[in-house]
């Protein structure tokens, strides 16, 4: 794929980043789009400042990558289109935790394109993971165990926890074939195939893991820029260390399927024979089991864990 000639690419981190120039998201043509989707596969997550498109643009520019759908959870704002949403830190929008774009969904965003409305006078800057790198820096035998395993993600940050859906520890990227981890701290609650005891100790060493400085890269925003992530093997952070108003819209690309680099190597870990106090920490695994299908109360020996 050859980038076209007024483009000027300028890598910001070794892990992962560029920020492109010489880009008008407004006219840009079939060939350009996939030179954007070309330097996107290679660097996870691309940058075009000095944009400062209105919604309706911001809709225009996106649609060129795929199915645009609204945030289920949070509203797009007033006098927006639907397939665009607003957070603003004046309204608690600072998603200040490390996560994967809606990783409660079965089917979640493959890529996300962010407009910089308002931008303040200095902090605020987001940070990227290269979860391609953070599973290659894996021993082997952390790599045996995760690809063998699964997770459950819910909405619960979104105060909707009944949304869930269980992913890989370790997916495969469609287009790439690469390995990249797939757990965040903002969205998964536990590993289905370990006890939650054994899930907290693995999980909470994954997710922190993936956000070790040498697998990321950090960006300072200016009023106008756009940022355009792979949702596919990047997790991202805003940094809270700001004053004053930071505005942000976008718009989500829908339609990723999640395949995991082998099929789960064990069975979900619930809590089996008779009631305890401990079972509580089974119980929205148990839930979420149950109401798919994947399992019976009488296969585990009850049937009363917790009530439909």
């Amino acid at each position: 794929m050859t980038v076209p000639s007024t483009w000027s690419v300028r890598r910001l981190a070794g892990a992962l980043g560029a920020e492109i120039t010489g880009v008008d998201m407004r006219k840009v043509t079939a060939d350009e789009v996939a030179a954007i989707q070309h330097l996107l596969l290679e660097h996870h997550v691309i940058f075009l400042p000095e944009q400062g498109p209105t919604p309706e643009e911001h809709v225009g520019f996106a649609r060129h990558f795929g199915h645009l759908e609204g945030h289920p959870n949070i509203g797009r704002g007033e006098g927006l289109p639907p397939e665009i949403f607003q957070l603003a830190a004046s309204q608690g929008g600072i998603a200040d935790e490390w996560h994967t774009d809606m990783t409660f969904k079965e089917s979640p965003p493959l890529m996300s394109i962010l407009h910089l409305v308002t931008c303040p006078e200095f902090g605020g800057d987001t940070m990227w993971s290269n979860l391609h790198a953070a599973y290659d820096a894996l021993t082997q035998p952390m790599k045996d165990l995760c690809e063998g395993l699964t997770a459950l993600h819910d909405a619960l940050p979104h105060n909707r926890p009944e949304q869930m859906a269980i992913h890989p520890v370790v997916r495969v990227h469609p287009e790439t074939g690469r390995k990249a981890l797939y757990v965040n701290s903002h969205f998964t609650r536990r590993i289905v195939e370990l006890s939650a005891t054994e899930s907290e100790l693995l999980l909470g060493h994954l997710t922190r893991f993936i956000s070790n400085e040498r697998f990321t890269v950090r960006y300072q925003w200016r009023p106008g820029s756009i940022g355009i992530w792979d949702n596919r093997c990047t997790a991202h952070y805003v940094l809270n260390d700001f004053e004053g108003e930071r505005v942000i819209q976008r718009a989500t690309v829908m339609g990723d399927q999640v395949e995991g680099a082998t099929q789960p190597q064990w069975q979900p870990a619930v809590a089996s024979g008779r009631l305890s106090a401990m079972d509580r920490h089974d119980q929205q695994l148990f839930n979420f089991l149950r109401d798919t299908g994947r399992i019976s109360p009488e296969s585990i020996g009850y049937s009363d864990l917790v009530p439909k």
